[in-house]
């Protein structure tokens, strides 16, 4: 029996929804297709229904979206020491907030903006530089929502690290952490920043960071990637799925941002 353990995390998947219910969707496509033979045009929207899911299964495969992430956005390297010696202060994009997470009995961050203000706090405590965090409540956040820069600060608060240097509390999305982020630090001389967000990101904030004034260094992390065996990462899962539309997203948004540096 043990030496079918391998077979584990392979049965686990195709069990979990993203898979079984896709492969139901198959099945029950070839059923609608076969019953469909005597129709005539029957068999079209069968077809495309079948496209659909067929694209469904591959954008939600982890190596697809590592694909993507290759190939359909520019590519920048994790950031090296003597990079860190250039700039003048760590600055965090934010990444979203819980509200209220019943362990802390109040707001937390997301867990992608905490490993972007954990990576950010690494990069401060190597550098000695200091960190700023933008972020404020976002375009579908409540408006009683706390700033997530304030958040950020409570977070750190609870591990018993040492308070943000900066918080940039207005800024609904990553133009606006740009823009607002260069009205508080320019002014007091900061230029030459590290700009901290996973690396999916980094291709269009580094240009909205640029544009704003700042001349940046790139500290990507959280890059598209997978531990997974070559097999499942071909099976659908939902944690595939989210980084394929991640990828997308930011391509779709970069093209917006260089049509309108165009304009």
């Amino acid at each position: 029996m043990d030496q079918l353990l391998f077979l584990k995390p392979i049965l686990t998947t195709l069990v979990l929804p993203a898979t079984s219910g896709l492969l139901l969707l198959f099945a029950l496509l070839l059923w609608a297709w076969r019953r469909a033979a005597t129709r005539s045009g029957a068999r079209l929207p069968i077809a495309l229904a079948g496209f659909i899911t067929t694209l469904m299964w591959f954008l939600s495969c982890q190596a697809v979206a590592i694909g993507l992430s290759l190939h359909v956005l520019p590519q920048f390297s994790p950031i090296a020491a003597q990079d860190l010696k250039q700039v003048q202060a760590i600055v965090v994009l934010g990444g979203g907030v819980e509200s209220h997470a019943s362990e802390y009995d109040g707001p937390t961050l997301s867990p992608d903006a905490m490993s972007r203000l954990l990576y950010g706090v690494y990069l401060a405590h190597t550098s000695k530089h200091p960190v700023a965090y933008t972020g404020g409540t976002g375009w579908g956040g409540p408006d009683s929502q706390m700033a997530e820069a304030q958040v950020a600060d409570l977070a750190l608060a609870r591990l018993g690290a040492a308070a943000l240097r900066w918080q940039e509390r207005t800024s609904r999305d990553t133009h606006e952490n740009a823009q607002n982020t260069a009205a508080l630090l320019v002014p007091k001389g900061i230029t030459r920043i590290a700009l901290v967000t996973h690396a999916w990101h980094m291709p269009r904030s580094v240009q909205l960071f640029e544009a704003a004034g700042f001349q940046v260094t790139p500290a990507p992390m959280g890059y598209v990637r997978s531990d997974l065996s070559p097999l499942l990462q071909w099976l659908p899962s939902g944690k595939g799925l989210r980084e394929s539309a991640w990828v997308l997203r930011e391509w779709l948004g970069l093209l917006v941002v260089e049509m309108n540096q165009k304009n």
